[in-house]
């Protein structure tokens, strides 16, 4: 797996990604600047385009970081509430701001992430038995209460099918101007790297971070909040995107090891070109219709999450 093969393996997903759909586009096409397919390409697909290569970076990234912070290849995003966390905090600006500003969402639903993930981050601590598959199980019993405690109030307060938007991850709807939230991503994305050596510190454990002088907290603390700001724009622009940040950093970790720094720009481009591939299959298997893109990625994520388990049982 390098990145001389990913590169154009993900050019060529774009240039497909760019050119299916229900409007028949083709190159010659943008040649006139005013056609409607121009219109048509720069307002949806080219956004559509942009928004997937920004969230299946994100989100896989998130996943790295989280696995590494935690010590568990089994956790993430998914596996640890941050999603549900993040579904929480977007119901309770919606209830105590009515009139609130995609901004102003993104700061209250990253405020819940963060908190989610601290909170799993101490569950965490307080777990004497540390099986690998054990703490991804507490994680999801922790999201499943959030997620609970979300549609209990959504359904007091009458909004389920507001939040409904946001449990089904969904790229249809993404045109110009309402996808611009995901390029916070990118100096997050930035920051990652610049880290990635202190996370991989971080990720031997507490007493070996310190014994390098290493601040270990602060450390964990600054990558959860990276995980909580891609978390929050994700599913603030796209929605629920499940296993994504579960899969892609333990394929890449199987051919390229634990070095995030190493790692890290293989996760990226990944991510992209599996929500690419899932993306483009959800747009054709059943055309002119649309299979949501977390209808797509459960399904293939669900196989790929399971074969990973039999066969850290078979190594085991």
């Amino acid at each position: 797996m390098k990145l001389k093969v990913l590169i154009p393996i993900l050019l060529v997903l774009c240039i497909l990604s760019l050119f299916i759909g229900v409007s028949d586009i083709t190159p010659f096409d943008l040649l006139d600047l005013q056609s409607e397919e121009t219109q048509v390409f720069l307002i949806s697909r080219l956004p559509r385009l942009l928004a997937i290569i920004l969230a299946g970076a994100g989100m896989s990234i998130a996943g790295l970081i989280m696995q590494q912070l935690s010590r568990n290849k089994f956790v993430s995003p998914t596996t640890a509430g941050t999603l549900d966390a993040t579904r929480l905090g977007i119901l309770v600006s919606m209830l105590l701001f009515a009139n609130a500003t995609m901004l102003e969402k993104m700061a209250v639903s990253f405020v819940f992430a963060l908190a989610g993930s601290l909170l799993f981050m101490q569950i965490l601590d307080r777990i004497k038995f540390k099986d690998a598959i054990f703490i991804p199980l507490v994680g999801l019993m922790f999201g499943n209460i959030l997620s609970s405690v979300t549609t209990f109030f959504a359904y007091r307060a009458n909004v389920i099918q507001n939040m409904s938007a946001w449990l089904q991850g969904d790229f249809s709807m993404i045109m110009k101007g309402r996808y611009e939230l995901l390029y916070v991503s990118i100096p997050v994305l930035l920051l990652a790297y610049l880290y990635a050596n202190r996370f991989t510190v971080a990720g031997m454990g507490e007493d070996f971070a310190k014994n390098l002088g290493l601040s270990y907290k602060r450390i964990v603390n600054i990558g959860l909040i990276l995980v909580a700001l891609i978390t929050a724009t994700v599913v603030l622009t796209v929605g629920m995107i499940p296993f994504l940040g579960l899969i892609i950093p333990n394929i890449v970790s199987i051919f390229k090891g634990d070095h995030l720094q190493k790692t890290l720009p293989h996760t990226a481009l990944l991510g992209s070109i599996f929500l690419l591939i899932c993306d483009i299959l959800g747009r054709v298997l059943i055309y002119p219709y649309e299979i949501s893109i977390s209808l797509m990625v459960g399904i293939i994520g669900s196989a790929i999450f399971l074969y990973l388990l039999f066969r850290r049982k078979a190594y085991a």
